[in-house]
Parts: C-alpha cells; structure tokens; sequence
C-alpha cells in the first residue's frame, strides 16, 4: 500500500475513531484530537482538568477503540515505585521471579500523577523515555505501542507534588479540560442518567497503530516549516540574541529541543488527519499551543499581572 493511500485510509478511519468516542464522550473534541495524535506520532499527554469531566472514562474510552492493553494506576501519596513496576519474588522452588506491574500495558493511565512523592513520579520516567523498565539490574522492554496518559487535578494543591520540568517536558501534549456546554452537559446527564449502555466497537490494533506512527513519520516536511516550528521554540527562550522584550520580561525558562521536535512530528500527524500529504505553517499553530504550554515557565512578573503561558504563546504565533 502507497503512503497516498494509507494517508487517505487514516482520514476515514480517524473519523470513524472520532464518531465511536462520541457515543460515550459528549463534546471535548479538541481534547479527543490532541490525545489521538500524541498516539498517532508515539507520545504521551498529560490531561489537566476539575474532577468529574470524564478524563478517565475517556481514556479508557480510547483504549477500547485502539483495542489496546489498557492499565490504570491510582497514585497516591504511599505508592511505591514497585507498586508501578513489579517487583521480584520468591516462587515456591526459592527462586525469583519477576511479577510485572501495571506500567506493562499498551495504554497507561496514570490517574492524580501529581498526588504521589518524586521517587514514584520518577519510576515513570525510563518507562517513557526508553519504553524499558530496569528492575534489580535487568531491563525489560515494554509492548509497543506504549503511552502514558497521566491526570492532574489543578485544584487541590495542598499535599500534591507538582512534576518536575525534566518529567513534564516528556509529555508531547499538555491538555487542558474545559467544563462542558449547558447543552453538552444536558446531553450528558440524559445518556448517563439511564439504563442503557453504548457499544464500543474496536476499529485499530497494536501493529495498525504502529503503522500509523511509521507512516506519520515517513510524511515529508518542507524546510521552511522545519525553521519555523525552530524559530518558534527559540522565540520562548528568554535572554538569546534577539529574544522579545515580552519574553523576557515574563518568561524564566523557554521550551527545549523535544518541543521542536514534537511540534514538526505534531504537525506531519494533523496534516495527515486532515487528507494532506504535507504539512504547512499553519499545522504547526493548530498544535502549537498544547505543545509548548508547558514548558514555558513564566516568572514572579507574570504571574502578578495576570499573564498565562496562552498569552506568551499567542505573542509569539
């Protein structure tokens, strides 16, 4: 099969994708988009959002129509990084044996990732990074395709932990969840509310997706496209030759090069959802803004004039 063809074959099966989630996921389509490119391209999103929009049902939701191990991991503040991982035990002949943890799965959610201590925050990181986990000396590879979806409830800041930059920086997405419409949220509670359940039909597997995330990666990028999804993420970076005065002015830190990186493969996958074989500037702004919000850090000035990392980002677009 031509990449042609393939690209055309994804646009038809993306919007089938997109027409099984709505019979359990009423609205939130940005969302549903910006996760199923992070799949299509091989990355992991961080979901941010109040309890009760539905970030784990639709999680759970989208691993059921990928036809994928789906693994949920509830953290809290005692999890241990063993509890994730699995951990080595003594069978019945007085030999080890390793018992695997949930972390080996294809689709991982990682529920209140920010309710639990660094240490099992970290036990995450190779699993991300590397798609290995490395108990008492030995590695072991993980099923692909693997994804972390992780949650984070932005109100309750008391006895959280909030992520390291070094662990936020290898989420391809940052995703906020906005509170439904007055009319989404009446469709929602006339579905939920009676005695009948949507049947989910699965339309991918394992090796479709990671023909997908090939196929994404083969697309090819003209050069000017590259330099500016560069310029852009240099743009973020306070005190470089010719750094705006907004920028320094309220920015800390600006993005490093897995944000150039993400936002060029970003761009290859909504142009192929959109049926183009290429992708243009204009791809590069749609995901712009997932991409790079969080990994701008903003300083003291910005927060007391009540400037969001939006702001910043649409200064530079």
């Amino acid at each position: 099969m031509s990449d042609v063809v393939a690209v055309e074959n994804l646009v038809k099966k993306h919007k089938a994708l997109k027409k099984e989630i709505a019979k359990i996921i009423v609205g939130q389509d940005k969302v549903i988009e910006q996760i199923l490119l992070s799949i299509y391209t091989g990355g992991h999103s961080l979901l941010i959002g109040v309890p009760g929009l539905a970030k784990t049902l639709m999680v759970n939701t989208i691993a059921q129509t990928l036809g994928l191990d789906f693994k949920r991991i509830q953290f809290t503040p005692d999890l241990m990084p063993s509890d994730i991982l699995g951990s080595e035990v003594l069978d019945q002949n007085r030999n080890f044996k390793f018992i695997k943890g949930p972390v080996f799965g294809n689709i991982i959610l990682a529920d209140e990732i920010n309710r639990t201590p660094p240490k099992t925050q970290a036990a995450l990181l190779e699993a991300m990074q590397e798609r290995a986990v490395t108990i008492a000396g030995q590695q072991y590879k993980l099923d692909m395709p693997y994804f972390v979806l992780a949650t984070q409830n932005p109100i309750e800041q008391e006895g959280t932990y909030p992520l390291p930059e070094a662990q936020l920086d290898r989420f391809m997405f940052a995703i906020e969840l906005k509170y439904p419409s007055i009319a989404e949220e009446i469709q929602v509670v006339k579905s939920t509310t009676t005695d009948e359940s949507a049947q989910i039909n699965t339309l991918f597997n394992a090796d479709e997706i990671i023909a997908v995330q090939h196929l994404i990666r083969r697309i090819p990028v003209p050069d000017n496209v590259i330099d500016y999804a560069v310029k852009l993420v240099n743009k973020t970076r306070p005190g470089m030759d010719g750094s705006l005065d907004y920028v320094n002015n309220y920015v800390d830190w600006g993005a490093g090069p897995r944000a150039s990186q993400n936002l060029v493969l970003g761009a290859k996958a909504h142009a192929a959802i959109n049926g183009k074989f290429s992708p243009d500037i204009e791809d590069v702004k749609a995901i712009s803004m997932g991409i790079l919000k969080h990994r701008i850090l903003k300083n003291y000035k910005a927060e007391a004039e009540g400037i969001s990392e939006e702001n910043i980002i649409s200064e530079l677009l």
